[in-house]
């Protein structure tokens, strides 16, 4: 006699459909990571604010006081965070998730459990950190005097949906790839700091479509991360400001490309996950 469950290859799963399904099983890795994380710290979760505060302060210094941005920009520091948080949220989100299998070597060569899990636990930690920054981020701006529309605060959610989706996309992606080759977390080091410097966090769009030809700012404009940061600009900066503000163009149109590449890297980096996840536990 065979139960309801259909017959599967052993080692082979659903994918992220299993994660949903052992979501209880995500809640105890996303625990124990953030315990092993935080073992023997005296500052703890505090980390969270201390990290980000310092970066922010660097930053502003370097680009606003001493090269006069805040001369420039409205409420610079609520535009810099605004940025920070996004970029923030992407590198711890993608960078773990690259390191998640290999760091969970000895639970993936003794037991078999969807290996989905590991880079969307990684995700979830991302997160945590995530809103205690995003608490900084809001305070800042009622100081400012954030009066958002609906509008603005569905940008905001749907930047974070978009950071999300296209971190987790890469995390399975090159996760997968870490097993088989360990220079995929360098590449991923490097990746961050590009996305970083690229990415309107410490300047703005028009300093970049001053540059670029056309057919190339569209491209820069296509980018998920750049979409995500221009989405809360407009969810947590522009509502500071006083006087008109001139968005990037096709912001619209820019927005639900950014959410569409960040779709297909997801089944993408699912797709080669699937594909490697049977020679994990041999390459491990």
């Amino acid at each position: 006699m065979t139960s309801g469950q259909p017959l599967v290859v052993p080692g082979r799963g659903s994918g992220l459909v299993d994660v949903v399904r052992r979501r209880y099983l995500l809640r105890l890795l996303v625990r124990k990571e953030l315990r092993v994380r935080y073992r023997g710290s005296v500052l703890g979760m505090v980390w969270s604010y201390v990290k980000p505060a310092v970066q922010f302060i660097v930053f502003y210094l370097a680009l606003g006081v001493f090269l006069q941005l805040n001369r420039n920009i409205e409420n610079y520091a609520v535009y810099l965070f605004s940025g920070i948080v996004v970029i923030n949220f992407f590198s711890e989100g993608f960078g773990n998730a690259t390191r998640s299998v290999v760091g969970n070597s000895p639970l993936v060569r003794k037991i078999y459990l969807p290996r989905e899990l590991f880079p969307v636990s990684s995700l979830w930690v991302a997160a945590v950190h995530f809103f205690p920054q995003l608490l900084v981020l809001l305070v800042g701006a009622l100081i400012a005097g954030w009066a958002p529309s609906v509008g603005d605060a569905g940008a905001g959610v749907l930047g974070f949906v978009i950071v999300a989706v296209f971190s987790l996309g890469l995390g399975l992606l090159f996760g997968a790839m870490n097993v088989m080759f360990r220079d995929a977390e360098n590449f991923v080091d490097l990746f961050v700091m590009v996305a970083t410097w690229t990415s309107p966090v410490l300047y703005t769009w028009d300093k970049v479509a001053a540059v670029l030809p056309e057919w190339a700012f569209t491209i820069y404009q296509m980018n998920p991360i750049t979409v995500a940061v221009e989405l809360f600009h407009q969810a947590f900066w522009v509502p500071t400001t006083n006087g008109p503000i001139e968005l990037p163009p096709n912001m619209a149109l820019t927005s639900v490309s950014g959410l569409v590449i960040a779709v297909l890297t997801l089944g993408v980096g699912q797709l080669v996950f699937a594909r490697l996840e049977g020679r994990f536990a041999q390459e491990l």
